[in-house]
């Protein structure tokens, strides 16, 4: 077969049989951009700077259309690397993760809550557990024994972060400045909530590394 008909054989082929797109580093990019976000979230609670929240609130809007154009690649994906409906959840669940850091600095902005230890602590956990997933997609690919290990170090920095918010709600629930109390109990269950979503995360990578497996 000549080389100008080997070439048509090969753009009808990818007609038919498109490549399939890398979605292991399209589950990087994203996770590396989660955990910036969720790093300036731990900068903001340290310092309560204004510019950190500002930045929040604009890296959420990035991750949107990183959302966006990774959920409209993969429902034009004729093919795959690992199961979709994994591929999904970890888009989503990293997304809601900068969700709840932007819906967090909002209401402390919109109540006038300004950051104590827990709301600290809490998001320094979220930033670790963030940086394992991050370290985790990147090995996906190539080493999805470490991947899972980042997996479980991200599980194990979501549950720190769960039992900081119970210590947080007893230690605030006392006297009876009721208004304060409500106020940061909403603070709170944001940072729980994005600690939540990066646990379930953290179960899509070890679910995807038990399929390839």
């Amino acid at each position: 077969m000549s080389e100008h008909n080997t070439s048509i054989v090969y753009r009808v082929l990818d007609r038919i049989f498109p490549k399939a797109p890398d979605f292991y580093s399209l589950l990087h990019e994203q996770a590396l951009q989660v955990a910036r976000t969720v790093g300036l979230l731990a900068d903001y609670m340290g310092t309560a700077d204004a510019a950190i929240a500002a930045q929040i609130k604009q890296d959420e809007h990035d991750a949107d259309l990183v959302k966006i154009n990774n959920i409209h690649t993969l429902n034009e994906a004729f093919a795959t690397q690992m199961d979709r409906e994994d591929i999904y959840r970890a888009i989503t669940d990293l997304d809601e993760v900068v969700n709840y850091c932007k819906d967090c600095v909002n209401e402390m902005d919109i109540l006038a809550i300004a950051p104590d230890r827990y709301t600290y602590e809490m998001a320094a956990a979220l930033r670790d557990g963030c940086q394992s997933l991050s370290q985790g997609f990147t090995l996906l690919g190539r080493a999805p024994v470490d991947a899972a290990k980042c997996a479980d170090s991200a599980r194990k920095a979501a549950r720190f972060s769960e039992k900081l918010y119970r210590r947080a709600l007893a230690d605030l629930f006392q006297g009876n400045d009721f208004l304060n109390m409500l106020k940061r109990r909403e603070i709170y269950q944001h940072l729980d909530r994005a600690a939540g979503r990066m646990a379930h995360c953290a179960n899509t990578l070890h679910d995807i590394v038990v399929k390839s497996g």
